[in-house]
């Protein structure tokens, strides 16, 4: 497999920094940064090291708690990048995935001459914090079936850009990891899941779930808080 060319890069930094960088600027970055790749369910790094995924923590006894899914186009590992400290979190590919990569002693020169790119970040950040501070509200005042709905649209909403209206959407994600997501047990999903089949609403076929009437679950997700 052959990797990114100059072009591609460039296009990948612009649409992360629309119209804040200039050539030059590009022409480093692209020099430092390099693609790598990750076949489904290789971990990308671990929480505490140093430096479509998902972002997840693992507890002792194994239960996993997702973040956040990044799909194609979106950067993670930002944290690090800032304050050099830990992970704060695994970062796992989903789906084969090839990453362009790009280490802070490389990217630091640039953030620490350029107030608006800092501004980019903090943004992304603050955006993170509302989405885990949504996270923890959800899990706390709730029902389960209302998460996994919320959930299921949040993943919706890139498939249903590539897909025709009224079309099925067909998200690639296992009961476990959709309830890892959600805060639920694969039983649990399981039961909601047969819920909703039986309503014709959605359809479980080996490792994905086809939505057929996404209107049903955008209802549910908006149900009333607890």
């Amino acid at each position: 497999m052959t990797g990114p060319t100059y072009e591609e890069k460039r296009q990948i930094f612009e649409r992360f920094l629309p119209g804040k960088l200039s050539h030059d600027e590009i022409d480093t970055l692209s020099h430092f940064a390099r693609v790598e790749s990750y076949p489904a369910g290789k971990e990308i790094y671990a929480k505490g090291s140093l430096g479509r995924a998902k972002m997840a923590s693992v507890s002792r006894d194994g239960k996993e708690i997702v973040f956040n899914i990044m799909h194609p186009g979106e950067i993670f590992g930002e944290i690090a990048l800032l304050d050099g400290g830990q992970r704060s979190a695994d970062a796992i590919a989903m789906t084969d995935c090839e990453i362009l990569v790009l280490d802070r002693r490389d990217f630091m020169p640039l953030l620490e001459k350029r107030a608006d790119i800092c501004l980019v970040l903090l943004r992304i950040l603050c955006q993170r914090l509302r989405q885990t501070s949504e996270q923890v509200e959800d899990v706390l005042f709730r029902h389960l079936e209302s998460r996994v709905a919320k959930a299921v649209l949040h993943l919706a909403e890139d498939a249903t850009s590539h897909a025709f209206s009224g079309s099925p959407v067909e998200l690639h994600l296992s009961q476990q990891e959709l309830g890892d997501i959600a805060g639920g047990t694969r039983e649990s999903v399981n039961k909601i899941e047969r819920n909703w089949q039986k309503a014709g609403w959605s359809e479980r076929i080996k490792g994905t779930i086809v939505i057929r009437d996404l209107a049903k679950i955008r209802r549910l997700a908006d149900m009333p808080d607890l």
